[in-house]
């Protein structure tokens, strides 16, 4: 059950008989368990984990509105965001403008000793100010404030994100680092000077290579009816001065309109910008402080995002009222919704993926390496061993350009090539490649145990390239005298099944049937690397170091072996090879030992 409906998780929300309905902070006071908990810090956060959370706080100006509001709500959803920090894994949180509603300091004095809870537990924030937080009819040269005496750069200056502000006070940035990556973020006034863009267009100058999250008041609205958000007047303005030339802008936030609403819009580099509106101050309760939470997933290649309400969820559902129980979260496709986003593709422009350092082969011979090929070269008619344990191969072409040279290979692969195998079946074409009859890996058992890593792209052209193979063993169960299971299968084989799942079926040296791990299914066109991991009693199936489910728990010892040499980039029942292998392969390991994740070739 989703913990967030039963009001009794180990969230340290404000019940409702805590600081129910008209309840209001007074200035620089905080409810004992607020300040404690605020003080605490409740959990860290991890900066290089590939997933992490942007929590966005829009207009909050209802609940300090003179002597009408109710902060009860807002300190809610800080003490939940404090709460779920490490849970959640979240690095900042940027509120939209409109902190209140008449720009009065008695406010202010409100709101500033909520956003207290969040100083307190050195939780790293941004605020901007909205055209209810000041003089609406002026850009950012108004001068001073009450906003600017509560929420100008002095409340940052210490804050370990801040980066600077404006010399009006009104724009400033911050540099957060997640994902193993730092992040920029600006805030910018409701109305910015043209003298505040120009500052931005610095500030991303000065910081080439971060991509840039742009928060604001007014950018985009939206009508009812229809969630897709357009331009205003100053949205168009901002866009061409600031966002359009900056290919790092891919997300931007805005409030002050409701209901929510998004779009995309191409930039002159051709890329897309991500627009948000999200505003819930025409909701239940002046919006009860719903916050939105961008889960960032740099493994998934999406932002997830979701609308909750911390305050309503807090709240004993014995007591909580009928338009409350509406409000606890929002799941329409306007407020739960998810953004698939290729991060390194999107930020290529600006911060392009280093390709990792090729590294020679001798690197790569760890103790027990018995065969070490690598396709990284041009097309020749025999490949070297770089185990030094004399295994080459050499090559058979079945049909012309059988295999071929390619610049292509996996990312963190050592060598920096691959072959291409242009593999069929009925008839069986293209071609493969086999160690010499009297190779000593012909005659190993492996009974110590092993390990054999490929790198592989399957070919993506549409044909039937089922039950091809990638690694195989000449001789079939019957010549290593073995009688169980199909004795005409080979007795080792390495392959890929009508589905393209993985398949590692093998005639075990102390068994008299084939043994088989499976795998899932492998994307065509797209590169992995695949180990088969075996500690001389069970055997483990690997895709991209992580392991795989399916495999027998019933122990097992080496591989049968007929004294045939080894092939690559085909199979065979009974001896007839009856298709080649349709793909990519970079390299090709097999060691005498069981390896580690960490030991593998793409580690």
């Amino acid at each position: 059950m989703n913990e967030r409906y039963d009001g009794t998780s180990r969230r340290r929300l404000l019940q409702a008989g805590a600081l129910g309905a008209g309840a209001v902070i007074a200035p620089g006071v905080l409810s004992t368990d607020s300040a404690a908990a605020a003080t605490a810090g409740r959990g860290r956060v991890d900066t290089e984990h590939p997933r992490f959370t942007l929590a966005v706080v829009p207009d909050t100006q209802y609940l300090f509105d003179l002597d009408r509001g109710d902060s009860a709500p807002l300190v809610a959803s800080f003490e939940y965001l404090i709460d779920h920090r490490s849970a959640e894994n979240l690095v900042f949180v940027a509120h939209l403008g409109d902190v209140v509603e008449n720009a009065q300091p008695s406010e202010f004095a409100q709101a500033d000793a909520v956003f207290r809870i969040l100083d307190r537990a050195r939780m790293p924030y941004s605020v901007l100010a909205g055209n209810h937080d000041i003089d609406a009819s002026k850009d950012d040269t108004r001068g001073d404030s009450a906003y600017l005496r509560t929420f100008g750069p002095q409340r940052f200056t210490r804050m370990a994100t801040y980066g600077g502000s404006t010399p009006n006070k009104y724009n400033s940035y911050h540099v957060f680092r997640a994902a193993g990556r730092q992040w920029l973020l600006l805030a910018m006034d409701w109305r910015p000077s043209d003298a505040s863009l120009a500052w931005a267009r610095g500030v991303i100058a000065a910081h080439p290579r971060l991509p840039v999250i742009l928060t604001t008041h007014e950018l985009v609205n939206a009508d009812h009816g229809n969630p897709t958000a357009y331009f205003t007047d100053h949205g168009n303005r901002v866009w061409d001065q600031l966002i359009d030339g900056n290919d790092q802008i891919f997300l931007t936030l805005n409030g002050h309109f409701w209901p929510p609403g998004r779009v995309t819009r191409t930039n002159a580099a051709g890329n897309d910008v991500h627009l948000h509106l999200t505003n819930y101050q025409d909701r239940y309760y002046g919006g009860s402080a719903m916050i939105r939470l961008y889960h960032f997933d740099l493994a998934r290649n999406t932002i997830d995002v979701e609308t909750i309400a911390p305050w309503i969820i807090g709240q004993d559902p014995a007591r909580r009222s009928q338009l409350a129980e509406g409000e606890i979260e929002l799941t329409d496709d306007t407020n739960r919704f998810s953004v698939p986003l290729d991060f390194d593709q999107r930020f290529a422009g600006f911060a392009p993926i280093p390709v990792r350092p090729a590294r020679p082969a001798r690197q790569l011979v760890v103790p027990g390496t018995v065969a070490y090929w690598r396709f990284d070269g041009p097309l020749a008619d025999q490949v070297t061993d770089h185990s030094g344990q004399g295994n080459h191969l050499t090559r058979v072409d079945l049909t012309s350009n059988g295999i071929t040279a390619s610049p292509e290979f996996h990312p963190d692969q050592p060598g920096h090539a691959s072959w291409l195998f242009a593999g069929g079946k009925k008839p069986a074409r293209g071609g493969y490649l086999r160690t010499a009859d009297d190779a000593p890996l012909n005659a190993m058992t492996f009974t110590k145990g092993y390990t054999i890593e490929a790198f592989v792209k399957l070919t993506d052209d549409g044909a039937d390239h089922a039950w091809q193979g990638l690694l195989s063993r000449m001789g079939t169960g019957a010549d290593a005298g073995k009688t169980g299971s199909d004795p005409s299968e080979p007795v080792v084989n390495l392959g890929f099944s009508g589905g393209r799942q993985l398949q590692w079926a093998v005639y075990p040296v102390d068994r008299n049937d084939t043994f088989t791990n499976w795998g899932h299914e492998q994307l065509a066109g797209h590169w992995f690397h695949l180990a088969v991991v075996n500690d001389a009693r069970h055997s483990t199936l690997y895709v991209d170091a992580s392991p795989l489910l399916r495999n027998p728990s019933t122990p097992s010892n080496g591989l049968a072996t007929a004294g045939k040499p080894w092939l690559v980039g085909a199979n065979h029942y009974d001896n007839v090879i009856e298709q080649a292998f349709a793909g990519h392969l970079g390299e090709l390991r097999i060691v005498t030992r069981a390896l580690e994740p960490a030991q593998f070739l793409n580690a």
